[in-house]
């Protein structure tokens, strides 16, 4: 059966939520790289509404500036007063008027929602001929949640919320999601109706049922197949359970088409992460934003990549990468931090307690251990030595330094930017090197080394170097005189 297209998806995102403890609106917490509303927007966009409407009240500066940015194809609706979820949906129809066709109702804090869900409840709406179509999930706790109370045959009846519900409803364990489809033309009518007469003195959008039940209208029901779909989230714990449960079906749907995670349960990746096959995910590892790993590749373990880009073949180990490109068949760590603007070319190497930030590194080109390459250009088959740094702040100004193809670059040398290393050129060990060196030559920038004899016998007596001296120098002085 083809998926009927809705007229319109509403999703009511205008709350508080105060359980959250926050400064942050609650729909905009991120889980697995997106807010929780972009989530649901996302399920759905895949339906092809022909409308799109989120409901915003509490922060709506804030969350409208997100949905701007976010999902600019998303129209949002101001609840100035939160008065119910029946109130929201009244609010979006006195704005864009009355809507025909099919309207999906949902919630902006329900990221563990799937298209093919709400496809299914959209289906169900269309082949039952109903006036609304509610989707409920049977649950082991469904405490905070509106019951669905039945007829002997089946049908449902109501929807009671556990403040309004007798001991009796509140054991029932078939929920309401708040999730509903409606017939437009109905739920205009309807919503209208709606009662304040409740705990709480709201209107809710689940009287509507009773309403049109009561008008003659059919009332149906879909049960999703997984009731951790429509867990919303309230609190950090429920935040914490969504993660894990989203986190676990994209690493799942990596592994089906083939990457190898070593350990799903210590690996963490975004819904915006690409990873092709035969790449190796090690334990520990954390893939945010955008990154992309490409085949072969292995990543980890204890590694953190934010929209970074791994070459076939590559190796990353014990590393954090932000905003990188690492090369075919390069290497980077153990310990090594990769900062924005840093590319490294086919084979490159950025090894242990290395930190780059806005440097290129050519093909082959090594930089081994423990030195800094901030704002650098290095060519092909160059080797930096160990303790290297390259000086580009002058407490003012960034300055970039060059090191051509083919350059050696001494152990603890120091390169003052703005400078020039030529191709094939040296540097000696332990230089200060604040002019260009030319193709071929080495520049040596240290003073001569100069000897004191004794200042340890006259500055440091009583030390256990001093003792060390004098035992050594009557050695010395015995050998001497023996020959």
């Amino acid at each position: 059966m083809s998926v009927p297209r809705p007229a319109a998806v509403i999703v009511l995102a205008a709350g508080e939520g105060t359980r959250m403890k926050s400064q942050t609106p609650k729909v905009l917490h991120e889980v697995c790289g997106l807010a929780l509303v972009d989530h649901m927007l996302a399920a759905a966009r895949d339906l092809g509404p022909e409308r799109l409407i989120v409901v915003i009240g509490h922060a709506r500066e804030r969350v409208g500036a997100h949905l701007a940015e976010s999902s600019p194809d998303a129209r949002a609706v101001v609840q100035a007063e939160q008065r119910g979820t029946g109130h929201a949906v009244r609010t979006v129809l006195e704005e864009v008027g009355e809507i025909d066709g099919t309207v999906l109702v949902t919630y902006g804090d329900v990221p563990l929602l799937r298209t093919e869900t709400l496809a299914e409840l959209l289906q169900r709406h269309e082949g039952d001929g109903n006036a609304v179509t509610v989707l409920t999930a049977e649950v082991p706790d469904p405490t905070g949640y509106g019951r669905i109370i039945r007829d002997s045959a089946g049908a449902v009846l109501e929807i009671v919320e556990e403040k309004d519900a007798s001991a009796e409803q509140r054991a029932v364990k078939e929920m309401n999601s708040g999730i509903y489809a409606f017939d437009g033309r109905l739920l205009a009518d309807a919503v209208k109706r709606v009662s304040t007469d409740n705990a709480q003195g709201e209107e809710y959008l689940t009287d509507v049922l009773s309403i049109l039940r009561e008008d003659g209208h059919r009332v149906g029901a879909h049960v999703a197949g997984d009731y951790a779909e429509v867990e919303g989230v309230n609190d950090r714990v429920q935040l914490a359970f969504v993660r894990q449960v989203l986190n676990r079906r994209l690493l799942e749907r990596h592994m089906r088409a083939g990457v190898t995670v070593v350990d799903p349960s210590s690996t963490w990746i975004d819904v915006g992460v690409r990873i092709e096959p035969d790449a190796v995910v090690h334990p520990g590892t954390q893939l945010h934003g955008h990154t992309v790993i490409e085949a072969g590749a292995e990543v980890g373990p204890g590694t953190t990549l934010t929209d970074t880009r791994v070459g076939p073949g590559a190796v990353v180990r014990n590393a954090v990468c932000d905003d990188a490109v690492i090369g075919p068949r390069a290497s980077v760590g153990p310990y090594a931090y990769l900062r924005p603007g840093t590319v490294l070319g086919q084979a490159a190497k950025a090894g242990t307690f290395v930190e780059m930030k806005n440097t290129q590194v050519g093909d082959r080109s090594k930089v081994p251990h423990l030195s800094y390459a901030g704002d650098a250009t290095i060519g092909d088959d160059a080797n930096i030595g160990a303790a290297v740094i390259f000086v580009n702040y002058d407490g003012v100004a960034k300055h970039r330094s060059i090191v051509g193809d083919g350059a050696f670059v001494g152990c603890d040398t120091m390169l003052v930017g703005p400078v020039t290393v030529g191709d094939g050129a040296y540097t000696a060990a332990g230089s200060i090197i604040d002019g260009d060196v030319p193709p071929g030559a080495i520049g040596v920038a240290r003073a001569r080394q100069r000897n004191i004899e004794k200042w340890v016998l006259r500055r440091r007596a009583g030390t256990k170097s001093a003792a060390a001296a004098e035992r050594a120098l009557a050695e010395q002085e015995q050998q001497e005189s023996g020959k």
